[in-house]
């Protein structure tokens, strides 16, 4: 499995192999039990026709063979590969679309009273032995979802199916890692952040924070972009695929990913035509102020007193 790393040549680190593994559960009505399935068989068992699938009487084992795979960070909907470009996994992501349309929705229990969501993604039971601080107060981690001892998770916060969130990340109040979202090790998702999922289309390349980012109040992250390792993003910066990033430090202008180190603001730069300028109208125009110093090391390392 691919680390998130911050440099290629970096070796393995914990989201390639999670410190613990949970124990398999459930069975398949029909006596096939979940861990007899490896990770070639699933695939072959995904990478058919949807119809296929959806009228084999296996598809319950697994399917919670799927998600038992995810949890245990087995498999995982998106990699990193040698040039240190990032790749959906999308038989996975199709696998978890397949896994929607064949589950009813169903009343399910829960502390704060019932939720109606469909049977075949339940919120998972974390156990003191996953050593995950799950901080009381209405948050959740849907089954599929990958999280890794240490993470601390403050309520309300939700984490969706087929994300990833490496060891020692703080998700902070009201914050979401959505769906396949890839967040790495030593990550803090401040509070209000919006980490968006990209489940559909199923090779579209999720969003991914790679190790040691700090995301400020409010920021949100969309549409696959990529925030590389050790990056900072200020209070209320939003990033899109078509964003523009104007990089003041290199005199560039970058979309879809925001360097190692780099540091951004949010930003404004005048609006065209005649109109805009008579009444003195401004775009939204995130800027890359500076990269990371001793300084800047400093502020974020008082987050660490959080954890």
């Amino acid at each position: 499995m691919s680390a998130i790393l911050t440099h290629p040549s970096e070796s393995s680190r914990d989201l390639a192999h999670p410190e613990r593994a949970q124990q398999p559960r459930g069975t398949s009505s029909l006596g096939v039990q979940p861990a007899q399935v490896d990770v070639e068989a699933l695939r072959a068992f995904y990478t058919r026709e949807p119809d296929e699938i959806l009228t084999d009487p296996l598809l319950p084992a697994f399917h919670e063979r799927l998600l038992q795979d995810l949890e245990h960070g087995t498999i995982r909907t998106a990699q990193r590969d040698a040039t240190g470009a990032w790749q959906a996994a999308s038989w996975i992501k199709e696998a978890i679309l397949i896994g929607f349309r064949a589950f009813p929705t169903v009343e399910q229990a829960g502390a704060f009273g019932p939720s109606f969501d469909r049977a075949g993604f339940p919120a998972r039971v974390l156990r003191e032995q996953d050593g995950v601080r799950l901080v009381p107060g209405g948050s959740a981690v849907r089954r599929g979802a990958f999280v890794a001892s240490g993470v601390v998770i403050m309520p309300p916060a939700y984490v969706n199916v087929g994300a990833w969130v490496g060891a020692g990340t703080m998700i902070d109040s009201h914050a979401l890692v959505g769906s396949c979202a890839q967040v790495g090790s030593g990550v803090h998702l401040s509070a209000g952040v919006q980490i968006g999922g990209v489940l559909e289309p199923a090779g579209a390349r999720p969003v991914v924070i790679e190790d040691d980012a700090f995301i400020g109040a409010q920021s949100g992250v969309f549409e696959g972009v990529v925030v590389r390792a050790r990056a900072v993003l200020a209070p209320g910066v939003q990033l899109t695929a078509s964003t523009t990033l104007y990089d003041l430090v290199h005199e560039a202008e970058l979309q879809g990913e925001v360097p190692e180190d780099a540091v951004v603001v949010p930003g404004a730069r005048p609006a065209p035509g005649a109109f805009a300028a008579a009444h003195g109208l401004v775009r939204y125009a995130p800027m890359i102020v500076k990269y990371r110093d001793a300084r800047t090391h400093a502020a974020t390392a008082l987050e660490g007193a959080l954890r």
